[in-house]
């Protein structure tokens, strides 16, 4: 039987992403956007053509106003929420808005759920922000990378919490929230802290989205900048593997209800931000980008690597599409859709 989504933030990245997979397989999808994010109102476009018109309703409303978040959320099986403030350079600048956005927005969402009485599967798009610098380990420098002495595996979910950065607060707020919300009242909450997430359909731009930004501005011609040394390393995960767990999350509630999972590439999918990541844009693309290095950001972790062992443990799930495919895949999309860049 088709179940009922609700998608806060559905015409963004992830979103747009998820929601065509729903729809195509037949589920009833809302979308709930205030279409704010660039990109945003050509991934709804671009929904529309995919889905070859099948139902789904579009909802144009922000998270901030609680109000408009009742409606949507009364009949739903299941909660996504994915909208947000993504950059953690824009809440520097701008905290309170942050807040509101990734703070009290995520309430409004969990207090809409929670009064429709349906008690839905509820998703939470996290962060590994939520960890803060990981200032008090031990970081050695090899050639192309800074690695963790002693983390093998990556970072666990028992790792403490610190939040740095506006960004890394707010979101923290949310994450904790989710959480609570299980324990306190009983609805199935799942709370993914997402590593760097990549695919189609991302508009990135140079505070968000580094790996989509950097192929964008490869292809373009436009310089980059790199904030450190270009040695950091991520691990990077394909957008069909995360809507894999996404799945297996909502299909075994006995497992997932009121778990935290760190989500990434882990240590096989983990790269250098530049001195390795430029290697493979190099394999894919004949274009010759400019860099300019600058000073580190506000905290910056020189290494991030999720440890999915749990995930893999309480869900079966791994990663499945290799760095080298996927980035060949969004260079693919970059470059057939130029003109969505053009602006």
């Amino acid at each position: 039987m088709a179940k009922n989504y609700l998608i806060t933030g559905g015409a963004g990245f992830i979103g747009s992403n998820y929601a065509k997979r729903l729809i195509i397989r037949g589920e009833n999808v809302t979308i709930f956007d205030n279409l704010s994010r660039k990109g945003a109102d050509k991934n709804l476009a671009w929904l529309e053509t995919e889905t070859e018109k099948r139902s789904f309703q579009f909802i144009r409303g922000d998270i901030r106003d609680d109000e408009s978040l009742k409606k949507p959320a009364a009949p739903q099986d299941v909660v996504v929420h994915l909208a947000a403030q993504v950059a953690v350079t824009t809440s520097v600048v701008d905290p309170v808005t942050d807040f509101q956005i990734n703070a009290l927005g995520t309430l409004n969402v969990l207090e809409a759920a929670r009064k429709s009485k349906k008690q839905p599967i509820m998703i939470f798009a996290s962060t590994n922000k939520v960890y803060g610098g990981l200032d008090d380990l031990e970081i050695l420098e090899a050639e192309t990378r800074y690695y963790l002495k002693n983390y093998s595996f990556g970072i666990a979910e028992d790792r403490c919490i610190d939040f740095h950065s506006p960004y890394g607060c707010s979101k923290g707020c949310g994450d904790q929230y989710f959480r609570d919300y299980y324990r306190i009242y009983e609805i199935p909450t799942v709370v993914f802290r997402q590593s760097c997430i990549y695919g189609i359909r991302q508009f990135g731009v140079e505070d968000q989205g580094w790996v989509a930004w950097f192929v964008i501005a490869s292809e373009k011609g436009i310089p980059l900048f790199i904030y450190g040394d270009g040695k950091q390393v991520r691990d990077l995960l394909y957008i069909d593997d995360l809507l894999d767990a996404y799945d297996l999350a909502i299909e075994k509630p006995e497992f997932s209800k009121g778990q935290i999972y760190n989500i990434g590439g882990g240590p096989d999918l983990s790269v250098s931000i530049w001195t390795e990541f430029s290697k493979i844009l190099n394999n894919i693309s004949e274009k010759i980008t400019t860099v300019e290095f600058k000073e580190w950001r506000p905290g910056d972790q020189r290494v991030y690597i999720s440890d999915i062992r749990k995930i893999g443990s309480q869900l079966s799930w791994r990663p499945k599409i290799d760095i080298q495919t996927g980035i060949k895949k969004l260079q693919e999309w970059v470059v057939e859709n130029k003109p969505l860049f053009d602006s």
